[in-house]
């Protein structure tokens, strides 16, 4: 049997795939099993931020596989120490990180941080966490409830207590009340459309949560790790959340979850843990992806790439206003307004066709998360292929 049909023999299908086989990639170029070449505006939904097959991070991840691949959290990890050392360094908080295995187990740990924070002696039990319609926080069962989009709330109940969800920014203030954990946002809501925050609404919220005795968690699993340009959004939107959770970009594809928070003395040993979280593998990963991308912020190249993307994304945009309405989101992590969802489908099957991956966002936004090391070389071709896409729709 192929590959296709021991899958479909052997794995549950959970998801809707395309008939593609990925057999090699090099920074932001895919071939697949029949030898074709695609430009990979994807980054396996944001993972790949430093390209595939990046020889810094094989290095690293050989090096340690040769060594120790994993112990156990019940002993110093070296590794560890130092991608935690990085990532502090890099996001310029004052916060201590904890390390899982993706993004829904980090914003678990954002909200048990904050669900014990609230648990005060002889004081009104604080366990309500605020989030927003359209966020997306994850898809484990606590996760899912914490998302504000009531499609991905069907089957699975009964769910956790204690989410509420504003409609905006705007209305968190009026869902405030004395059981008010936290509120928890997206600066930018990935799956929800590629929608950033008004940075002035954003900072106003911080205030009153301060005000207010209330956490500001962020959701910068999509965000972090350079996709906006800073390493984290928070950087960019000038504030300084309680608790940060980072994933996808910052293992490089190796699986990695984290929650930073300034709040170092909530946790205490046996409140939380994880076989997996931390390790070796994946903490080797994780230091050499943050050095190639501090090494590309601090040159310059990588602010510089994400305005040649930006530029011709514009170009792409004003050329094509017959299908997108609209051209959004922060850095390199983009998107198009399509005027319905039935052409944004056709977009990206089309895309597919003439060699270029591109992503579905919400309803109607094409979007975009290439690989943070992304060539010009490779955006120009990317872009042909994209115009040679669209041309007959």
């Amino acid at each position: 049997m192929n590959t296709k049909e021991l899958m479909q023999k052997y794995v549950l299908p959970t998801y809707a795939r395309a008939d593609v086989e990925f057999v090699s990639g090099n920074n932001a170029t895919l071939l697949d099993a029949n030898g074709k070449k695609y430009i990979d505006f994807t980054s396996g939904i944001g993972v790949a931020s430093v390209g595939h097959g990046n020889k810094k991070m094989n290095e690293a991840i050989c090096e340690q596989i040769a060594n120790i691949t994993h112990i156990s959290n019940l002993y110093y990890i070296a590794p560890q120490a130092k991608a935690a050392q990085k990532i502090v360094e890099a996001s310029g908080y004052d916060m201590q990180c904890f390390f899982g295995n993706s993004g829904a187990e980090a914003n678990e740990g954002a909200i048990k941080i904050a669900r014990k924070w609230g648990e005060r002696d002889g004081q009104i039990k604080r366990y309500k966490i605020i989030t927003l319609q359209q966020s997306f926080h994850g898809r484990t069962i606590t996760t899912v409830k914490a998302t504000g989009q009531e499609s991905m709330h069907n089957y699975f109940g009964p769910f956790p207590d204690g989410f509420v969800y504003a409609n905006d920014i705007s209305s968190v203030e009026a869902l405030l009340d004395d059981h008010t954990a936290a509120v928890m946002i997206e600066l930018v809501q990935g799956e929800g459309g590629v929608q950033p925050q008004d940075k002035a609404e954003v900072q106003a919220l911080e205030k009153l949560l301060k005000d207010r005795g209330v956490l500001l968690i962020v959701d910068e699993v999509q965000t972090g790790a350079y996709r906006t340009g800073e390493f984290t959004a928070s950087q960019v939107y000038e504030i300084n959340p309680d608790i940060i959770t980072l994933a996808k970009g910052v293992g490089g594809g190796v699986p990695v979850g984290v929650v930073m928070t300034s709040l170092k003395d909530v946790f205490s040993a046996g409140d939380h843990g994880s076989t997996f979280g931390g390790n070796y593998l994946s903490c080797a990963s994780v230091c050499a992806v943050v050095d190639t991308l501090d090494e590309c912020k601090k040159s310059g190249k990588l602010d510089e790439t994400i305005a040649y993307f930006n530029q011709k994304l514009q170009s792409f945009y004003e050329a094509n206003t017959h299908l997108f309405t609209q051209k959004v989101g922060i850095g390199m992590m983009c998107g198009l307004r399509v005027k319905d969802g039935d052409t944004l489908s056709n977009i990206i099957n089309r895309s597919r066709e003439n060699g270029v991956m591109v992503l579905k966002a919400g309803r109607n936004t094409l979007r975009f998360l290439p690989p943070l090391t992304i060539t010009k070389e490779e955006i120009d071709e990317g872009f042909n292929n994209l115009y040679n896409a669209v041309t007959s729709i």
